[in-house]
């Protein structure tokens, strides 16, 4: 008998082969069932992280800390004034900007690495694989929270009024959350296939850094330039997330209502995306 007499054998009597790519309904599904196996994993790396460094957490704050004062530094004092925006407290626009952007940026990093770097995991144990990725979002959520409790009390620390508008960082967050997902499922496939691309991420995520205007006004830095460059640049996600989030907290922003639009559309459809690319290769998790 051949290989294919075996298969049609196991079929009628409704066995599956292992590793085979459930449908999307029912992978989904399974995914909620073992939700706690990508929360426990979450806080595990969490626990792992503060217990190899002396710092431990603190670090999470710190990262951003240090960025932000050597960027702060370079384009506050050693650039030009007329590339900072108009009326807007520039210390505080800076650590928004820093905060927000290591929220997506450490998404990418370590979401495209979610199966590559857990590979005898894969290997050894059935489960849905796209919990690796969504673990490391959990994970970078609860490292968000103390980030935007210090980038609270340094905003209130240089002037800045507490409002209700800040409320609405959380569900801002929680779009950027799932377009962090997104972004982490479709990379965590295509690093799968071509493992040079952990390569390349660094490079991609720089992009994105001065694409965002971290430092600097983009209206400012592009009124010389075609229109086109400002259109593409402003419906950017990241830097509609990061304007928002300023606009909420330090006002002056104005951030025009079609961003919401944009950050809300880009949350859904990336994630969907994400969900379908990194679920049609499901059974290939583990043998590449």
């Amino acid at each position: 008998m051949t290989p294919t007499d075996y298969e049609a054998i196991a079929r009628d009597a409704g066995l599956e082969r292992v590793g085979a790519r459930p449908p999307l309904g029912q992978y989904l599904a399974e995914m909620w069932r073992r939700r706690a196996f990508a929360t426990s994993l979450a806080k595990f790396r969490i626990q792992a992280q503060m217990s190899e460094n002396r710092l431990g957490l603190a670090w999470v704050v710190l990262n951003p800390l240090l960025m932000a004062a050597l960027y702060g530094t370079i384009f506050g004092i050693i650039l030009p004034r007329e590339t900072r925006p108009d009326g807007v407290n520039f210390v505080p626009f800076v650590i928004v900007g820093v905060f927000i952007f290591q929220f997506f940026s450490k998404s990418f990093a370590d979401g495209a690495k979610s199966i590559t770097g857990n590979a005898s995991l894969v290997r050894s144990l059935n489960f849905p694989r796209m919990l690796l990725p969504l673990a490391l979002i959990i994970q970078q959520l609860i490292e968000l929270i103390p980030m935007l409790l210090v980038m609270g009390i340094i905003v209130l620390g240089f002037g800045e009024p507490l409002t209700w508008w800040w409320l609405l960082v959380i569900p801002t967050m929680l779009l950027m959350a799932m377009f962090n997902l997104g972004i982490a499922l479709l990379a965590a496939r295509l690093t799968v296939h071509i493992r040079d691309l952990t390569q390349v991420i660094p490079l991609i995520t720089r992009l994105f850094f001065y694409a965002s205007g971290i430092f600097y006004s983009l209206e400012e830095v592009l009124s010389d330039q075609p229109e086109w460059m400002l259109w593409v640049a402003q419906v950017n996600p990241v830097h509609d997330y990061i304007t928002i989030v300023r606009d909420l907290i330090l006002g002056g922003i104005n951030a025009p209502g079609w961003m919401w639009f944009v950050a809300s559309g880009a949350a859904v459809v990336t994630l969907a995306v994400g969900i379908v690319f990194f679920w049609r290769a499901e059974e290939r998790y583990g043998h590449d």
